[in-house]
């Protein structure tokens, strides 16, 4: 990946990391969620296609990268102007992406969003592929870890809530 201040990739590697993003399907899968968002895509610097305007609201962020898709429901000229490296950082998820064999991707960052989520309450802090693809060029705030115990003991009791029926037993009238 570039440094600060230098262009996005070229050459050969953007090209062998867009034909393995071809092949492994995940750039495929990436146009056909800009297409069914309604997105207009358009080609951006470093290999990558920047798809604007998508509909879905989910999933959520300013951005997200599908193979070498960008997808955003804003501009991304707006998006720049707040953030001027993000492009950098969904290239780095684009090279994650082909790192990853493609669709493998999705579980893997799904487990560690989840991972995030547990340490610090927030999705991205703690996420290794964030964290590679640099939280401040993707526009996060990394937040401090918590305590993973009482994170889990507060899970377990709401999972025991269900299971034991809302409050408290009473005795039944004989």
């Amino acid at each position: 990946m570039a440094e600060d201040g230098e262009p996005l990739g070229a050459g050969p590697s953007v090209r062998r990391r867009q034909i393995a993003n071809a092949l492994n399907l995940s750039t495929v899968l990436g146009l056909g969620l800009a297409g069914l968002g309604g997105a207009r895509l358009t080609q951006g610097p470093g290999g990558l296609l920047l798809a604007e305007r998508y509909r879905w609201s989910f999933p959520t962020g300013a951005a997200f990268t599908v193979g070498d898709v960008v997808i955003t429901s804003s501009t991304f000229s707006s998006l720049l102007s707040r953030h001027p490296d993000l492009l950098r950082h969904e290239e780095h998820h684009a090279q994650q992406w082909m790192r990853c064999l493609g669709l493998p991707f999705l579980p893997l960052y799904l487990a560690s969003m989840g991972w995030s989520w547990l340490r610090t309450g927030d999705r991205a802090s703690r996420c290794v592929f964030e964290r590679q693809a640099g939280l401040a060029r993707g526009g996060y705030v990394e937040s401090p870890t918590r305590p993973l115990g009482p994170v889990l003991a507060r899970g377990l009791r709401r999972l025991q809530l269900p299971l034991r029926g809302r409050g408290p037993r009473r005795a039944r009238p004989a």
